[in-house]
């Protein structure tokens, strides 16, 4: 699978991510096929979190036994230092590992929280003597509703080396400044701030019953799978994509990444006129 540079870390990083949100609702022999089935298409990077159920503990026999084989990116929703400092060191017994190479600013979503965390006593002095004492390797950021709280925040401090965010053609059928990922990408490229992609197949929310274990309705056929994706990957300063929250969409997604070819942008203006026609819409604003 192709490989590509995560910004400021340095690390050669496969253009699709293990999410772990996928492996958390399942049982473990489930969960072990489908890490199995990442790590045999050649994904290198694991993206977990406390929130993501049973996933710390999921991976744990697999970090114990492939720990050198894997950037590993951990999250938390704290925003105290004490908090995160907590929370940090429960996520590194979980996962049965000394450090991560990335710890990340969950689901940053209000400017209030910006505000906290870069203050004092905010987790930023807890993510930055982690990183003094190696117990991190990287900070980074995630957002999932109004990207310009990322943007904000990118722009107030140089200590983000990664930033994770929607970043998807349903976006661009209804453009908005909430979800307007161009405006992220032109501040990671200058600071040379690794993104990982999430929501890449979506079509907006369900209008029916789910039938997946994502929030989102996600398009389900190898066709769409592959234009999602692709345009997802196209985008320039775009490093990698995390895999769905749910393991059955996980082959098609794996298949995809390995017929990958950055798209010109005619190619990408074909796909978004067939996401228009398909009635694609953005995740927010609402």
């Amino acid at each position: 699978m192709e490989t590509r540079i995560f910004g400021k870390t340095g690390a050669k990083i496969t253009i699709i991510t293990m999410g772990g949100c996928g492996i958390g609702y399942v049982d473990q022999n489930e969960a072990d096929k489908a890490i199995k089935l990442a790590m045999d298409n050649g994904v290198n990077m694991i993206d977990v979190a406390p929130t993501y159920g049973n996933a710390e503990i999921r991976l744990n026999s697999w970090i114990q036994k492939y720990r050198d084989k894997f950037f590993l990116s951990e999250k938390t929703l704290k925003r105290t230092k004490r908090g995160a400092w907590r929370q940090l060191n429960k996520s590194l017994e979980h996962l049965g590992t000394t450090h991560f190479d990335l710890y990340q600013f969950h689901a940053v979503s209000t400017m209030e929280e910006i505000e906290q965390i870069l203050g004092e006593g905010g987790a930023m002095e807890a993510f930055k003597e982690a990183k003094e004492t190696g117990l991190i390797k990287n900070i980074g950021i995630t957002g999932h509703n109004d990207v310009r709280i990322l943007k904000k925040a990118l722009e107030q401090s140089d200590d983000f080396d990664t930033v994770l965010l929607p970043i998807c053609v349903a976006a661009i059928v209804n453009p908005n400044p909430v979800n307007d990922f161009n405006k992220i990408l032109k501040i990671t490229r200058e600071k040379n701030i690794g993104v990982t992609a999430i929501k890449a197949i979506s079509k907006g929310r369900w209008r029916s019953d789910p039938i997946y274990s994502t929030w989102y309705e996600p398009l389900d056929t190898q066709e769409f799978i592959d234009q999602a994706v692709w345009f997802t990957l196209s985008q320039e300063g775009v490093t990698t994509y995390s895999l769905p929250c749910d393991v059955k969409l996980w082959s098609l997604v794996l298949e995809a990444a390995k017929r990958y070819k950055k798209l010109n942008d005619k190619e990408q203006e074909k796909i978004i006129n067939l996401a228009r026609e398909k009635k694609f819409q953005p995740l927010f604003p609402e």
